[in-house]
């Protein structure tokens, strides 16, 4: 049965606005347009992927060549998977498998990454929970979807007006962070990946989720199209596609980055893995604890990967297709890209080329879709040998990199820098002397987040209260909306530039850093 195609090409307002980006005939050609020519997508280029772009010396991807490659990647699977008659039933039946759907979710599924990447993200999210008091927080995959319903303001509408398809492609994590579907996701055992809380933390809801629940009615017209072939919680193929691709240029293109700067050594990574490799029958029989207090041996973190995988993965997880893996990226890795150091030469260009190039190919090429896939997979995803080699990749990536004291001091510092910018424009923000002249796009902020919120006084516990709020408990949650909302629109440089004014150390006052 085929899905009607004006089901999954409806927009919430009909179309009809005249919007920056309206020439293709497809619709879906139509939200790939109004999404590059979005100005939260070109702020990308100044927001970290894992090294702020200004800090890095030489080139390295940052949040927009990052979408760029997950666009590319994307694409190419979706147009893979369509050309082969063995899936092509199947996706009709699940709701359909669009390429330009694909590309356009995967141009837009960071739009929401504040300034310094994931680091912001865990930042702001503490400040929206517990200094505003924000049961939905901060999750950028939400404020992605936020951006492209709400807080963009194109033409005549609100948000970018994109079609259901698209909407509903990115979504990797279908669901509120407490309330939506019902049961919540999270109580599923095992939970969809991303659905459950911290172990630490049993109240704090899902980790990872699609929407805030003042877009939660947005989220639901983007499925209607999907209502019966999917569960509620289970991605759409599209999404699935995105997802897939965004894993897959993750794990390639970081560890490009880092061969770049010099970071990842040939010595330190083949001694990790080959120690594991030949110690694997050992190492397997050490009790937890001891596996732990010894995690800087080599060896032992690989060792500590294979179980983790076995924990929260069991619906794949081998110990054959993972000892598999590890010496297909030590061969490729270690003994290639790695082998020589990257000194900007012609032949160390190929070199990263040749790599990544024969990794996105191999992993692209053992993408499969399955009728019914797990609770944590989607329907879209690679076989079992290239899954655990990708885990590898992140691994290295993880070992060697974001573990680094030198980074985690970086990072720390850009923690600091967020939390005293958004403490400086809240007291901008109630100094009643001073609102007048507040930034207007956080006054803009303000008004959009007290009109959504009051909106659902009627429902209180999607705001985390027992009761209806006040009027000033409705102002002081939009206050913070609005402010977390302007913060995270900043780009890297902008945030240091903002604080660098807010706190006198800036001696100049008209400045292109950012637009008061």
């Amino acid at each position: 049965m085929d899905l009607p195609e004006d089901q999954r090409a409806r927009r919430l307002f009909g179309g009809s606005a005249v919007v920056l980006g309206n020439l293709a005939a497809s619709p879906y050609r139509v939200d790939r347009d109004r999404i590059v020519s979005s100005p939260y997508f070109a702020r990308l280029g100044g927001v970290t992927q894992v090294i702020s772009p200004g800090g890095s010396g030489l080139l390295v991807h940052n949040r927009l060549t990052h979408s760029l490659k997950v666009a590319q990647v994307a694409r190419a699977i979706a147009e893979r998977l369509t050309g082969d008659p063995r899936y092509r039933d199947l996706l009709d039946k699940l709701g359909g498998c669009d390429a330009d759907v694909v590309e356009a979710a995967a141009l837009a599924h960071d739009l929401g990454h504040p300034p310094f990447g994931h680091l912001g993200e865990r930042v702001l999210d503490g400040i929206a929970r517990q200094r505003f008091a924000l049961p939905d927080g901060f999750e950028g995959n939400a404020q992605s979807y936020r951006i492209v319903t709400s807080t963009e303001i194109r033409g005549e509408t609100t948000g970018l007006d994109l079609t259901a398809a698209v909407r509903a492609a990115m979504l990797k994590y279908p669901w509120t962070r407490h309330t939506y579907p019902q049961p919540h996701v999270r109580h599923l055992d095992p939970p969809p990946r991303g659905a459950a809380a911290p172990p630490n933390d049993p109240t704090r809801g899902s980790v990872k989720f699609g929407a805030y629940v003042t877009e939660l009615a947005d989220l639901r017209q983007a499925r209607e199209p999907f209502a019966g072939r999917l569960a509620d919680w289970q991605q759409t193929v599209e999404a699935s596609v995105m997802d897939t691709a965004d894993d897959i240029a993750y794990a390639i293109h970081d560890v490009e980055d880092f061969h770049r700067v010099g970071v990842l050594q040939q010595g330190s990574v083949a001694s990790e893995l080959m120690a594991w490799q030949r110690d694997a029958d050992q190492l397997r029989s050490l009790p937890a604890d001891i596996l732990a207090a010894t995690a800087r041996r080599p060896g032992r973190s690989v060792e500590r990967l294979r179980r983790d995988l076995h924990r929260k993965d069991s619906w794949i997880s081998d110990d054959d297709a993972f000892r598999a893996a590890v010496e297909h990226v030590r061969a490729e890795l270690v003994d290639g890209l790695l082998a020589a150091p990257f000194d900007g030469s012609i032949e160390a260009e190929r070199s990263v080329a040749r790599f990544s190039a024969r990794w996105t190919e191999r992993l692209i090429d053992a993408i499969e879709v399955r009728p019914d896939p797990p609770v944590r997979s989607g329907h879209v995803l690679l076989r079992p040998l290239q899954w655990h080699e990708v885990q590898v990749l992140k691994f290295v990536h993880h070992r060697f990199v974001l573990a680094r004291p030198d980074l985690a001091l970086h990072q720390r510092g850009q923690a600091a820098l967020i939390e005293t910018l958004v403490e400086a424009l809240h007291d901008w923000l109630v100094d009643l002397d001073e609102t007048a002249r507040l930034p207007r796009r956080v006054h803009d902020f303000v008004e959009l987040a007290l009109s959504e919120l009051a909106g659902l006084v009627d429902e209180p516990s999607a705001l985390g209260l027992v009761a209806a709020p006040t009027r000033a408990e409705l102002s002081a949650m939009a206050r913070g909306r609005a402010i977390v909302d302007f913060v995270a629109s900043l780009t890297d440089g902008q945030a240091v530039a903002l604080l660098d004014a807010l706190s006198g150390r800036s001696r100049q006052l008209w400045t292109d850093s950012f637009v008061l």
